[in-house]
Parts: structure tokens; sequence; C-alpha cells
């Protein structure tokens, strides 16, 4: 693949996590926003001992609009491009499927290996909510989960190739997919817990944020796999058909 098609595969890509972010930024206002203020509410309501502090630089309001967009379609471009690239290097590697498959396939593994997996083991707390000293260390864990979740998955895929033209795909891919949740099991019990809710925190409106920041991320993932496979299709499929249009032409003229 030469760098113009990978080019122009990133420009969609991120074009098409463009389009996934503004509908990911809709559900997050409409379903995240409720949970997010009952959390800054009861934060508020639990912290009448501490010193009053200064007037907030930026008000609720704006956070919870132009600074959500930003943030979510910010993330959208971002990822986009980066899976944009995977999907090039993924493209006839991972079997026999065509460009919608392949996109298809390569948001599904973002989602898991960036979100599922690291989430499953330090789910999303809303803002406001915890131990502020202990944000540093939380960060560190989570993105160290993310690490490892993208290197167990690039493993497995590795893992599937290698046994495939011995087991065949179906039981290469099913001994791949056992390899991956054993090493991620793993990692998940000798890793330290990450939990930091304060007690008292209402267990409803936890479960709505954690719920509402999967949706989130389930919506991104999946509309950016289908905008992204219809883009990238067009780009590489007409340059695959051209000789067998250009065939059919010379027939036809004859």
């Amino acid at each position: 693949m030469n760098s113009a098609i990978v080019r122009s595969l990133l420009v969609r890509g991120m074009l098409a996590g463009l389009g996934a972010g503004l509908l990911a930024f809709v559900f997050a206002y409409l379903v995240g926003e409720g949970p997010v203020d009952a959390a800054i509410a009861f934060e508020e309501g639990n912290a009448h001992h501490h010193a009053a502090g200064g007037e907030e630089l930026v008000s609720r309001s704006v956070q919870s609009t132009a600074g959500l967009a930003t943030g979510v379609l910010v993330f959208g471009v971002a990822v986009g491009g980066i899976a944009a690239l995977a999907f090039c290097f993924a493209l006839g590697r991972i079997g026999r499927f065509g460009p919608r498959a392949t996109a298809a396939l390569t948001a599904l593994g973002a989602f898991l290996t960036l979100y599922l997996v690291p989430t499953l083991k330090y789910p999303a707390n809303p803002p406001a909510v915890g131990d502020p000293g202990s944000i540093d260390q939380r960060t560190a864990l989570y993105f160290l989960m993310i690490a490892l979740s993208v290197l167990l998955g690039v493993a497995a895929v590795l893992l599937g190739r290698r046994l495939a033209p011995a087991w065949g795909n179906w039981n290469a891919s099913v001994a791949a997919g056992a390899a991956f949740v054993a090493a991620v099991t793993a990692a998940m019990v000798f890793l330290p817990s990450g939990d930091n809710v304060p007690d008292g925190f209402p267990a409803t409106e936890l479960w709505e944020f954690r719920m509402a920041s999967l949706g989130v991320q389930a919506l991104l993932w999946a509309v950016f796999g289908l905008l992204f496979g219809l883009l990238a299709e067009r780009a590489l499929v007409p340059r695959q058909a051209a000789p067998a249009e250009a065939g059919a032409a010379s027939l036809s003229a004859t």
C-alpha cells in the first residue's frame, strides 16, 4: 500500500472519527450528563467541611456543552486517524476480508482493547467522585491496563495467524481468543484495585454513569466502523476494479 493511499485512508479515518464523535457527543449529552450532575451534587453536599474554593473558571453549562463537544470530537478525530493506520496494517493480513469487514474488525478490536477490557478492571467514575490524592495512581494503572490489553490483543492476532495453517482459521481464532482472555484475566488478578468510590454514593447513579460511558464508546466505535468501512471501500475498490472495467469496456467496443 503506497503512501498516497495511506494518506487518503488517514484523512478518511479522521473524517469518520469526526462523524462518529458527533453522534457520541449527542448521546453523551442526552444520557451521560444527568449522572454527572448527580455526582457533582453529591460531592458538593459532602464537602461542606472543606474550605470554600474560588469561583470555577468554566461554568458547568459550558463544560456540559462546548467542553464536552470539544473533548469528544477531538477524541473521535484522534482515534479515527490511529484506527485508520491500524486498518492499513490489518488489511489483507488478518484474513480474506474486504475493506468494510476489515474496518468493522478494526473498530471492534479497538473498542475491546482500548476501552472494554481496561474498563472491566478499572471502571469509569463520575467527575468529582473519589480521592483526588489517588488520581495519579489510578490514571497510571488505567493506562497500564490499556497498554497490556493492546499488546495482548496484538499477540493474540499473531498467534492466530501462526496457528491458522495447521489448525484452520476457526480453531486458530478460538485458541487465540482463549489465550487472550486467559492473559487478560491474569493481568487483572495481579494488578492492584483502583476502585475509589466514596461510601454512600448512590449505586444507581454510579451504574447509570458507567452504562452511559460504555454507550458512548460503543456508539463511537460502531459508527466509526460503518463510516470508515464505506469511505475506505470507495478509496480502494475502484483501484482494484480498474483492470476489470477496462477489460469490459474493450469487450464492449469490440
